[in-house]
């Protein structure tokens, strides 16, 4: 398991990716993109609510520390082939959680999946772009600020890792 220390969280407050601030910049810097990974209630709901499927989404049905709306969440949990649950405390990236990200990349013909994180899914963004196989797009969101889309690079990859090896 990786646990973020306190003194490396503000490396994550700054976008590894191109930031956007609404919606509509989000779906048109998006529109033709071979694949979407979503990291995030309020991502994935807005992908999906335009008719966007991502191959997979990470969620916890939270949103900062509150339930997302219900509506939010029936049509989360309606989405996706496949659904996995595994467990994640706050600013970690667990060893299931890892594993499923990898799984899920590893089977991205195979129809969409849904990873339900039972605890935060506040890293996993990291793990997301760490693992992601080239054309793929990872969009997370900056909690109160907008949102993150982040090309599966070698320099996004090796940003993400610099964070990596100081947990």
């Amino acid at each position: 398991m990786l646990t973020l220390p306190d003194n490396c969280r503000d490396a994550l407050k700054e976008p590894i990716g191109i930031f956007v601030k609404n919606d509509k910049e989000l779906l048109k810097a998006i529109k033709k993109e071979k694949y979407i990974v979503s990291v995030g209630d309020q991502v994935t709901y807005t992908l999906i609510k335009h008719d966007i499927e991502p191959v997979f989404c990470i969620v916890d049905y939270k949103t900062g520390r509150g339930d997302i709306p219900k509506e939010h969440k029936e049509l989360i949990k309606s989405f996706a082939k496949k659904t996995i649950v595994v467990e994640n405390p706050a600013a970690a990236i667990s060893d299931d959680l890892w594993t499923a990200i990898k799984i899920s990349y590893e089977n991205l013909e195979k129809g969409s999946v849904k990873i339900e994180v039972i605890g935060e899914e506040d890293l996993a963004a990291l793990a997301a772009i760490f693992l992601a196989p080239p054309d793929v797009t990872i969009i997370y969101g900056l909690p109160n600020r907008g949102v993150v889309i982040v090309k599966s690079t070698e320099e996004h990859k090796k940003k993400v890792k610099e964070i990596i090896d100081k947990i």
